[in-house]
C-alpha cells in the first residue's frame, strides 16, 4: 500500500450502510471533541451519500447524543450560486440537516457563493482564521470522491497544490463550466480526522487508481488527501471496491 493510502478502509455492503457509518462517525467525533476540548469543528461535504448521512443525524438517537450548542459547522466546498439555489451545498445541508437539529445559527458558517469568487474565498479564509487560528484545524472534514477522482472542488487537470499557501481557493472547473470555492489541501491535511465516502460501481476505477495506482494528484486529486497529524478513513460500499485487490 502506498503512503498516501494509509488510513482505515471500511467496506460497507450498501450505500445506505455507508451513510449510516458516516453519521455514526460524525456523532462519535463530535462527542469526543466536545468532551476533550469543549467544541467540535466540522466541514461538511455535498453529494448524495453525505446528504443521506445528514438525514440520519436528525433521528432522535443520534441527534440527542450530540451537544449541538458546541458544534461549529463549515463547508469544504461550494458552488458559486446563491444559497437558495438547488445547486448549493449549503441549501442541501440546511434542508436535510441543519434546520432539523438545535445547532445555533451563529455556529453555521456557509461559503458565500453568490459573492465575487476571489472575494468570497478571501472572506472565508479570514473567517477560518478568526474562528480557528492562523492554521485552522478541523476535528472532522467530510469528503466525497467523484468518478473522475476529484474531491471537494479539487478537480483533475489542475495541480491541487496550486496556491498551496492559501486556505480557501476560488476555482473555475472547466469540466462543468462553473466557478466554485474550496478548502485547500493545506487545511484538509491539517485536520484531526478526514473521512472520504465513496459508493457505487462507477467509482471503482477511480478508487483503485487513487489507492493503488501511480501518484498523480493532477489526474486524481483525491490522492493529495493525507492528514499529516491526523486520521484518514475511507468509507466505501462493496460495489466501489470491485477493482481493488482482494
Amino acid at each position: 500500500m502506498t503512503e498516501r493510502a494509509r488510513g482505515e478502509l471500511r467496506v460497507c455492503e450498501t450505500p445506505e450502510d455507508v451513510a449510516a457509518a458516516l453519521a455514526d462517525l460524525f456523532m462519535a467525533d463530535a462527542r469526543s471533541a466536545i468532551e476533550a476540548r469543549g467544541s467540535f469543528f466540522v466541514a461538511l461535504a455535498g453529494g448524495r451519500t453525505p446528504q443521506a448521512a445528514y438525514s440520519l443525524l436528525v433521528g432522535t438517537e443520534r441527534r440527542d447524543a450530540i451537544d449541538w450548542a458546541h458544534v461549529f459547522i463549515y463547508f469544504g466546498d461550494e458552488r458559486c450560486v446563491p444559497p437558495e439555489s438547488d445547486e448549493s451545498n449549503y441549501k442541501m445541508a440546511f434542508e436535510s440537516f441543519l434546520s432539523k437539529v438545535p445547532v445555533p445559527p451563529r455556529n453555521v458558517h456557509r461559503m458565500h457563493g453568490e459573492d465575487e469568487h476571489a472575494r468570497a474565498a478571501r472572506a472565508y479564509a479570514q473567517l477560518l482564521v478568526e474562528t480557528m487560528g492562523e492554521l485552522p484545524r478541523f476535528d472532522l472534514v467530510l469528503l466525497g470522491m467523484g468518478k473522475d477522482g476529484h474531491t471537494a472542488s479539487l478537480f483533475p487537470g489542475t495541480d491541487p497544490r496550486t496556491d498551496e499557501d492559501q486556505l480557501v481557493r476560488a476555482v473555475f472547473v472547466k469540466q462543468h463550466e462553473t466557478h466554485r470555492l474550496t478548502l485547500t489541501p493545506l487545511v484538509i491535511n491539517n485536520s484531526l480526522h478526514v473521512a472520504i465516502a465513496v459508493e457505487g460501481a462507477a467509482k471503482a476505477p477511480a478508487l483503485h487508481a487513487a489507492r493503488e495506482g501511480p501518484y498523480d494528484p493532477v489526474k486524481y486529486p483525491v490522492q493529495i488527501v493525507l492528514p499529516h497529524d491526523g486520521e484518514l478513513t475511507w468509507l466505501v460500499d462493496k460495489a466501489a471496491t470491485a477493482a481493488l485487490p482482494g
